[in-house]
């Protein structure tokens, strides 16, 4: 049975950081600490101040960190083979780290310890024991990471659980069994804590899993059924390999499904902020497909679906996503209805009377674009520029009449290690009647070509110095036509408060990039 207090442990600065692609400064540490501490979460693990000057640096500078919310744990092993706690460098380290809580990771496995470890199984009995008494000793909180328990408890039963009952005695506070490889099922996960607990009924029990089998959230919430304590995981399911546990899923799950209140409901709803905070510290793109917090989570595309939500949101979503910090969103496609494009209007505050033949016409025009390449449900800023040049009384605020773009080789004493080539590019503007005739270079063709437009747009629109260029993406669409093949140009863009993303298609790249740039822009001036 589910317990009514479970703890939330995450592990994201310490075991997501090993994700390949991640690497955190010890600045963004310090950020992502302070963001899960407004989330609620009890305990974060800080890192391994053992393993590397940066982790060291981050137990310093969190001294000067208020909390609120949570408390900061420092990683490490037990002591090594034939050595004190008191000559141990790595155990001197998450002494010196003075963090409130340890976390210790010992091997629970015969093969592990035999075979990784190279040493006996009494000596490692020996390493868990005197480690967890030594940190006790101190007043510190002990969370004993059996790595490898259910693996080893497959291996040989008897043995995990006498690393389990060694710790346990010795005081650790919490047994956290350890999926260290990802594979166990959740059939076997259970088992094995049945087990734990029929041998260690008073003990407090966590689950670390790792998901290379894709069952890391499902096998933690079993955990927590069964009657486990505390839940480790990582923000956006970061770690190693297949990654951990998604610690912000397993959340939403346990507060909204399991009714286990681990955070409060104004909380809850930052739960998509920081999803979004985290991956963009980590430079990681954030999965739209997340649950909960992805951008496409609540996103409808079919027109079906479009025609039950417009009768009730509900019938087609499993919460309402204002809850978690998300919203809802109508796609609009080749696969569109009318309804579809309907709510699109109204999401994107489009108040006009379109009539029934309007709305149909404009339908065919998205589908038409599509079938040219066009993908408007990634890139709603022009989707709704289509429909705003649509209408009667819209104007644009700059129209093209003629770009050429030059691109040469640097001569040797311009050249640079990175960029042997440049572009120059020249752009005649319409813009209120008068027309703008700039060049300007640029670090390859489409840059050179923002340069230049950007100069007759500014004289009449300086706000547009805010607006970046944050992303660029360029898709071949029929590959089997070589070089002549047709492309999308995807283009993301901020002015520091908003972002949108526009589209543009064509067989040449360079026409591809300047529709999506030029309603970049022109987004950017409508509002």
């Amino acid at each position: 049975m589910a317990t009514d207090r479970v703890q939330l442990y995450d592990t994201t600065l310490r075991d997501g950081s090993q994700m390949e692609g991640i690497s955190l400064s010890v600045e963004d540490k310090i950020r992502i600490t302070k963001k899960l501490d407004e989330l609620g979460i009890e305990w974060i693990e800080g890192g391994f101040p053992g393993s590397n000057p940066k982790d060291a640096e981050y137990f310093r500078r969190l001294r000067d960190v208020k909390l609120k919310n949570a408390q900061v744990s420092a990683f490490g092993g037990t002591r090594k083979p034939n050595l004190t706690c008191e000559t141990d460098a790595n155990i001197q380290s998450l002494v010196a780290a003075e963090t409130p809580g340890v976390t210790l990771v010992g091997k629970a496995s015969m093969y592990q310890v035999r075979s990784v470890l190279e040493t006996s199984p009494e000596e490692n009995l020996s390493m868990i024991s005197e480690t967890v008494r030594y940190f006790k000793a101190m007043g510190k909180s002990v969370f004993f990471d059996a790595e490898h328990f259910f693996d080893g408890f497959l291996d040989d039963p008897d043995y995990s659980l006498q690393c389990l009952s060694t710790a346990l005695r010795a005081g650790a506070d919490v047994l956290v069994l350890c999926d260290t490889n990802g594979g166990m099922t959740t059939f076997q996960t259970l088992r094995a804590i049945e087990a734990v607990q029929h041998r260690m009924a008073d003990a407090r029990l966590g689950i670390h899993c790792h998901n290379d089998a894709g069952l890391a959230v499902a096998n933690s919430l079993a955990a927590v059924e069964a009657g486990v304590y505390q839940v480790q995981g990582c923000v956006n399911g970061y770690g190693e390999r297949a990654g951990n546990a998604d610690l912000l899923t397993v959340l939403a799950n346990l507060k909204l499904k399991m009714g286990i209140d681990v955070v409060d409901d104004e909380q809850l709803t930052r739960l998509t902020e920081v999803a979004n905070y985290v991956s963009e510290l980590a430079n990681m793109v954030p999965n739209p497909q997340a649950p909960y917090v992805g951008a496409s989570a609540f996103a409808h595309k079919a027109g079906y679906h479009v025609a039950g939500i417009m009768k009730d949101e509900m019938a087609y979503q499993h919460i309402d996503p204002v809850l978690v910090g998300n919203e809802s969103r109508v796609l609009v496609s080749e696969l569109s209805g009318q309804r579809n494009l309907l709510m699109k209007l109204e999401e994107r505050g489009i108040d006009y009377p379109f009539s029934q033949d309007e709305i149909k016409k404009l339908l065919e025009t998205v589908k038409e674009k599509e079938s040219q390449g066009y993908q408007y449900e990634g890139a709603e800023a022009s989707f709704e520029l289509l429909v705003r040049r649509s209408l009667p009384h819209y104007k644009p605020p700059f129209e093209l009449e003629d770009f050429v773009i030059v691109e040469r080789r640097r001569s040797a004493h311009e050249r640079t290690e990175l960029n042997e080539m440049l572009a120059e590019a020249m752009v005649k503007l319409q813009i209120d009647g008068e027309l703008h005739h700039t060049a300007a270079e640029g670090n390859g063709p489409v840059n050179a070509l923002d340069a230049a437009a950007r100069k007759a747009l500014i004289a009449c629109y300086p706000h547009l110095n805010q607006v970046k260029l944050v992303d660029y993406k360029v898709r071949i669409l029929d590959s089997q036509s070589a070089t002549g093949a047709r492309v999308r140009v995807l283009i993301e863009s901020t002015d520091g408060t908003r972002y949108w993303t526009t589209v543009g298609s064509s067989t040449d790249i360079i026409e591809a990039s300047w529709l999506a740039l030029a309603d970049a822009l022109e987004y950017a001036l409508s509002e």
